[in-house]
């Protein structure tokens, strides 16, 4: 943890308390924030939501904080523009106050939703990272409200869900390991039936899915496996592609080795 920003960001969020102008705040932040450099300050935007979040702070004037920058326009501050740290911000922020509570979390995941169909790339990463908050905190109201965003059929929401499963710490809880395979399964069921896949929103979720089923197929074997051998006999070339990427993922050759080798010899059977 960097010292640093931490007395920095308290500082300031007092002065917002305060003063109820955020403009200082966010000017540090915006000027440290690393964009439009690829990796922006992923270290910085975990200590403001930490900060935001804690219990000593109003949640209110929180949440108003955070939305406020979440509702930055493309047009204001379009991708690789500077301003657009505020917004990774404010998603991030959002998603640790959202892991409060089970009332706060339902909050939180209904502002996000639109989010996670944002065309700014960092944005739509802060909402996986929110959602990733809110599962660790609240499985039971995450998930059930994950369920609706797959069911709704968007593929940005569904590439929201399946990069916010994709992430080993949450799914050392077991329910959320079986429901990361199943909710995955729903997906690429909705995937698989796909007649736009030409559209940028349909190829962002082909690659999310490239990787983000290795990750929840190594937190729950047994299920995961049993479901991709049943893929491997598509002649779909999305889903065959879908596989193979994943099948080369270190997490599943190095533990499993057998178990790929027989899903490989299924593919190549297809």
């Amino acid at each position: 943890m960097s010292q640093g920003y931490e007395e920095e960001l308290d500082g300031l969020l007092d002065d917002y308390l305060t003063r109820f102008v955020d403009d200082d705040l966010r000017s540090y932040l915006v000027a440290r924030g690393r964009i439009p450099s690829p990796r922006a300050n992923l270290e910085l935007a975990k200590e403001f939501a930490g900060a935001v979040s804690n219990p000593d702070r109003d949640w209110k004037m929180m949440w108003s904080l955070c939305t406020r920058w979440t509702s930055i326009s493309p047009d204001q501050a379009p991708a690789d523009d500077p301003l657009e740290f505020a917004v990774f911000c404010g998603i991030r922020g959002l998603g640790a106050l959202g892991a409060g509570s089970s009332g706060r979390a339902r909050e939180v995941l209904a502002h996000i939703r639109s989010l996670a169909r944002d065309p700014r790339w960092r944005a739509r990463e802060a909402v996986a990272m929110a959602i990733q908050d809110i599962l660790e905190a609240e499985p039971i109201i995450g998930l059930r409200a994950l369920d609706d965003w797959i069911a709704a059929g968007a593929w940005l929401e569904m590439r929201a869900v399946a990069a916010g499963l994709a992430e080993p710490r949450i799914l050392k809880n077991r329910k959320v390991a079986l429901a990361g395979v199943d909710m995955h399964n729903a997906i690429v069921k909705r995937f698989k039936a796909g007649k736009d896949r030409d559209s940028p929103e349909f190829r962002s979720l082909r690659q999310c899915l490239g990787y983000s089923v290795s990750v929840v197929v190594a937190a729950a074997p047994e299920e995961g496996f049993r479901w991709m051998m049943k893929l491997a006999e598509s002649e779909d070339e999305d889903v065959l592609w879908m596989l193979k990427e994943n099948s080369k993922k270190s997490r599943l050759v190095a533990k499993f080795p057998g178990r790929v080798e027989r899903l490989r010899a299924t593919m190549r059977r297809s």
